[in-house]
């Protein structure tokens, strides 16, 4: 699960977004690893489902990286690539 918390903060700028849903399969797959149950990565991409799907990765990274799911959840869905690379670097530091 290590990576530099710059790669989730500027890739989607150089690749409109994309990266964003990149990192979050991977990261998925990473926690869905560690023995959590992240639903199928295609759910982020349903506009309503997405929101419902983005806390479910947020429990998984509480269980994996002690970050609080509300925070994570808030992160990610307010500050989108900015909260991704807060949600790495605590997936770096567990």
């Amino acid at each position: 699960m290590r990576s530099s918390p710059a790669t989730p903060l500027l890739l989607p700028f150089v690749t409109f977004g994309i990266y964003s849903l990149v990192w979050q399969v991977k990261t998925k797959n990473e926690i869905n690893a560690l023995g959590q149950k992240v639903p199928t990565a295609w759910l982020p991409i349903v506009p309503v489902v997405s929101f419902w799907w983005m806390w479910k990765f947020s429990v998984g990274t509480e269980r994996v990286s002690g970050l609080n799911r509300h925070g994570a959840f808030w992160l990610l869905v307010l500050l989108g690539p900015i909260g991704a690379a807060v949600v790495q670097d605590q997936f770096n530091k567990s």
